[in-house]
């Protein structure tokens, strides 16, 4: 008989119970959410850093670039990794290194150092990004938890990486202003620690996969097609497509991923199994993932040339000008866990896909030569459907592998997330170039809106049994 002395009683341990998963949510967000909070903050201090170190372009492309490179090069390894030896033991290594690169960037003497520590700081951002969310997909996962409250966590997750993207330019600003460019580097150190401890002290260890061996060849292979890939789409921002050496790059990019699929298909127990891509709900959202982020971010660089070059904003206006369209993101990412549960998550990428053609349509129709203010109602409308369609498109991932894999499927997804935010860059800054910024501006809105409409058919389609909350 339930008495209310023993209803009482079992309050308190309902709520001791739910700590260890609310600070399992906390520590991953901080571990995720400081991977975006380090791309906005170097943006803004670049112009600072080339003043110290007395350097050109090249070195400053370099300082942003290398840590995107090693990002994506390194990804499925560490998703990998997170796999074999548990998320839990990768993440907290993740944070151990993110922390020292960047304390090690804060201190450089010089551009090579930085240039090398921010590499590190890649390394560490792998290792966060992939196991972040392997670690909390199994502590929302298991028995007790209803799929509604994974998908409110993963919404949660989601929308702290977006509150550090969308604070990273007023942070930036503030701590340049004060304390110098070194600074952006230094806070990461509290924030790394804050996250080790919280993940260390609660969060439990995943289910590590059985393996009777390393797959050496597939993680060499994959980190050289990855890192070539990414290398040769960097250059061909300086050099163009036709350039021996970006050629060079993707011929061993493409000769490393040839190695990579041979691999991984006659491996016993690959790092990447491809028959994963024979289950719609994990292909669907890879590919997805894949053409959004080409549209989004090379449209985030276009409107950086927009804002700077031709509306003669500063960086740090410049940074301040994405704010309605980074707190769109952040709140379409709150309330994705009530539209799931509303619609499902297939219905809930469509509309955010749906949202994200609007604006790109929105744009042609208004233009913006017109000026900023004419912008943010289109922003709003980008940044809300990404925002939207992030949540349940990784929900759809998840539930397409199995607990034990879920570090090397949230891996891939980051992986081809990040190559379609290098191909955008560089595929939409060439459309722009040679002096016609406006021509290219509008023929890139028309391949984003074709783009986001193919992911509608590949959502529609290939999306189907993913659909419940």
């Amino acid at each position: 008989m339930i008495t209310p002395e023993t209803r009482t009683q079992a309050g308190p341990a309902r709520r001791s119970a739910g700590w260890p998963r609310t600070a399992t949510l906390i520590g991953t967000s901080l571990g995720f959410g400081v991977i975006q909070l380090d791309v906005t903050v170097v943006n803004v201090a670049v112009r600072q850093i080339g003043a110290t170190f007395g350097g050109g372009i090249g070195e400053l492309q370099w300082v942003v670039s290398s840590y995107i490179l090693m990002f994506a090069a390194l990804i499925l390894p560490a998703g990998a990794l997170g796999d074999r030896f548990g998320a839990k033991r990768v993440l907290c290594a993740g944070f151990v290194v993110f922390v020292a690169a960047s304390m090690a960037c804060g201190l450089a003497p010089d551009f090579p150092v930085l240039i090398a520590a921010r590499a590190g700081q890649g390394t560490g951002a792998a290792l966060l990004g992939s196991c972040s969310l392997a670690l909390l997909n199994d502590a929302f996962g298991g028995p007790g938890t209803s799929p509604a409250a994974r998908s409110r966590a993963i919404g949660l997750w989601a929308a702290g990486a977006s509150a550090a993207l969308s604070g990273g330019p007023v942070v930036g600003g503030i701590l340049i202003a004060t304390l110098g460019w070194r600074s952006i580097f230094f806070i990461n150190t509290p924030i790394g620690l804050a996250g080790l401890w919280l993940v260390w002290r609660y969060a439990r260890e995943t289910p590590r996969a059985t393996r009777r061996g390393a797959d050496l060849t597939g993680a060499v292979s994959a980190v050289v097609a990855l890192a070539a890939f990414a290398a040769a789409i960097i250059q061909s921002g300086s050099d163009g497509f036709a350039s021996p050496l970006v050629l060079a790059g993707l011929a061993v990019a493409v000769l490393a991923a040839a190695t990579f699929i041979r691999t991984e298909a006659r491996a016993a127990e690959p790092m990447l199994p491809l028959a994963l891509f024979r289950h719609r709900p994990f292909a669907a959202p890879v590919a997805v993932g894949f053409l959004v982020n080409v549209c989004f971010y090379g449209l985030i660089f276009l409107f950086s040339l927009l804002f700077q070059e031709q509306q003669g904003m500063s960086a740090l206006r410049a940074g301040l000008a994405f704010t309605p369209m980074t707190a769109a993101i952040l709140v379409a990412n709150l309330l994705s866990g009530r539209v799931i549960a509303a619609v499902g998550r297939s219905m809930a990428i469509l509309a955010g896909l749906a949202a994200m053609a609007a604006g790109c349509a929105a744009l042609l129709w208004t233009g913006p030569a017109t000026g900023y203010p004419a912008m943010v109602g289109q922003q709003v409308l980008l940044g809300g459907g990404l925002g939207l369609l992030v949540p349940p498109m990784t929900g759809l991932l998840l539930s397409g592998v199995e607990r034990s894999r879920s570090g090397v499927a949230a891996g891939a997804l980051t992986a081809f997330r990040q190559a379609g935010s290098l191909l955008g860059v560089a595929v939409f800054g060439a459309l722009a170039g040679g002096g016609h910024f406006g021509r290219g501006l509008h023929l890139a809105l028309w391949v984003s809106i074709a783009l986001l409409a193919a992911s509608g058919v590949l959502i529609r389609f290939l999306g189907r049994g993913g659909s419940s909350a």
